[in-house]
């Protein structure tokens, strides 16, 4: 069966993207960081044997170094739910969908979640935070979407419930972590320590560690005062 892989993202620019990264990072630094790991994930995806196409649901303009092998769609709607909805349906068949939080994805794993719609109607991969990864339908339903809470630690559960109402076979996807803190980052180049993420994020350390040390010493003085 084709299944089309979707990869949903917006356009890294600082004060936009990932912004929960700061502090200890800088906007900018935030960015880098962003930018690391939608490559990384574009770059997983191109490297994943799949017969349907590469499509790139983006929100904001395409990089200048996006590989020719991506359809861009523009994403339509106001709520995330409503996004997510309209990328299923644009796409129009059988697709996986992904974000641009979990560098860490590998071919293998992408190839194993298609597989898995052959027989499913729907696949949910939880991600640490209570959301999802990615999720992925045989046919768009935009009723999967609409009205669930997006972005809340219950996600996931809620997804899957309305999967369930809807009547569909869902087969679940390994449980991953997104980037979204400090913390979530060191944790993800640990598990992809080859990863442009994680050389990104190795180039930065310097400076997150001289900012500490200086948040430390003036916390330091104020207490001596």
């Amino acid at each position: 069966m084709r299944v089309d892989v979707v990869v949903f993202a917006k356009t890294p620019r600082p004060g936009r993207s990932k912004t929960r990264l700061r502090p200890p990072c800088t906007f900018v630094e935030a960015a880098e960081l962003a930018a690391a790991a939608l490559l990384d994930t574009l770059r997983a995806v191109e490297a994943t044997s799949i017969e349907g196409r590469r499509v790139l649901a983006l929100d904001g303009v395409p990089p200048a170094w996006l590989s020719p092998q991506w359809d861009v769609l523009p994403q339509r709607g106001h709520g995330l739910d409503e996004r997510l909805a309209s990328a299923f349906e644009d796409v129009g068949g059988p697709a996986l969908l992904v974000g641009m939080d979990t560098p860490q994805l590998t071919p293998a794993l992408l190839k194993a979640a298609t597989t898995r719609l052959v027989d499913a109607d729907a696949v949910l991969g939880d991600a640490a935070d209570g959301g999802y990864w990615a999720i992925g339908l045989r046919r768009p339903n935009a009723s999967a979407f609409l009205g669930v809470t997006m972005s809340a630690p219950t996600t996931s559960i809620r997804t899957r419930e309305r999967l369930g109402t809807l009547g569909l076979l869902v087969a679940d996807l390994p449980r991953l972590r997104d980037v979204d803190t400090i913390n979530d980052a060191w944790a993800v180049a640990l598990e992809a320590p080859t990863s442009g993420f994680a050389a990104t994020l190795r180039a930065i350390s310097p400076r997150l560690a001289l900012r500490s040390r200086a948040s430390s010493d003036v916390a330091g003085a104020a207490v001596s005062v």
